[in-house]
């Protein structure tokens, strides 16, 4: 992956409201990091200016030293998974993971190996050739998934791709997210509500409120000893029994990868 950079970042709408306040970031490679904070803080406005899907008012984006603030978003070498299955409804599986690289004009042999690779990974090989409206919610998630994947991106943006899907498969998602982020080594960046959901996978946590950063650290760290109110409310909610069991499983979990 290639370093990322935020530097004094800035959004203001023409009608004046400030979304995003001297936003300043680095990314370092193959971190997996979650944004919190609530609706409205500028998470999710963060992270469209880093796709090029909304425009910087001020500050710079730098991308392998780069600034990239004018960069077409197809030519920044990132992708985004919303909460909405965004799929093709006419074409097959294996077509919707595949249309990417059809618009790069990559040869069918490489498209056909590559398809393969991440139905594998994603575990979606029985799947390829269904029809979207043949698919669970997690099922078609995947699918988003893998279509980003595919082109073998520096950077993966996660806009709460969880919030639609049952907690199983969320749980299932993550762990997919991460195994990508591990086997890849792409960087990930993942807006979620949810802190227990991620806690055993993510190397940092960002706290934003009011569009600006206003906690930050590794997410064991802010686990034990949150210091603004919304990061305490948002640890107090999650289940003790989570909180418990949660060292054990973070060990669990990079034993088995």
């Amino acid at each position: 992956m290639a370093s990322l950079s935020l530097k004094n970042v800035c959004k203001v709408y023409p009608n004046g409201f400030e979304a995003v306040k001297d936003f300043n970031l680095d990314v370092a490679d193959k971190e997996f990091i979650i944004f919190v904070g609530p609706s409205g803080c500028g998470k999710s406005t963060t992270l469209r200016m880093i796709a090029g899907l909304e425009e910087i008012s001020s500050g710079d984006l730098i991308i392998d030293g780069k600034v990239m603030n004018d960069v077409e978003p197809k030519d920044r070498d990132i992708a985004m998974v919303f909460q909405n299955y965004a799929l093709y409804p006419h074409m097959t599986v294996f077509d919707n993971m595949a249309f990417g690289l059809k618009l790069r004009k990559v040869p069918k042999d490489e498209i056909k190996a590559k398809v393969e690779e991440a139905a594998r990974i994603l575990d979606l090989e029985k799947l390829l050739d269904r029809k979207p409206k043949a698919l669970s919610g997690g099922q078609r998630q995947r699918v988003m998934i893998a279509a980003a994947m595919i082109c073998e991106p520096k950077l993966l943006i996660a806009d709460e791709p969880t919030t639609a899907l049952d907690v199983t498969v969320q749980a299932q998602i993550v762990k997919l997210l991460k195994r990508i982020n591990q086997k890849k080594g792409t960087a990930i960046l993942f807006i979620s509500h949810d802190l227990s959901l991620v806690r055993r996978l993510c190397s940092r946590v960002i706290v934003m409120k009011d569009g600006r950063i206003v906690e930050q650290g590794a997410m064991e760290d802010i686990f034990e000893n949150p210091q603004q109110e919304y990061t305490q409310k948002l640890i107090a909610a999650i289940p003790r029994c989570v909180k418990k069991n949660s060292g054990r499983s973070a060990k669990t979990e990079e034993a088995h990868g």
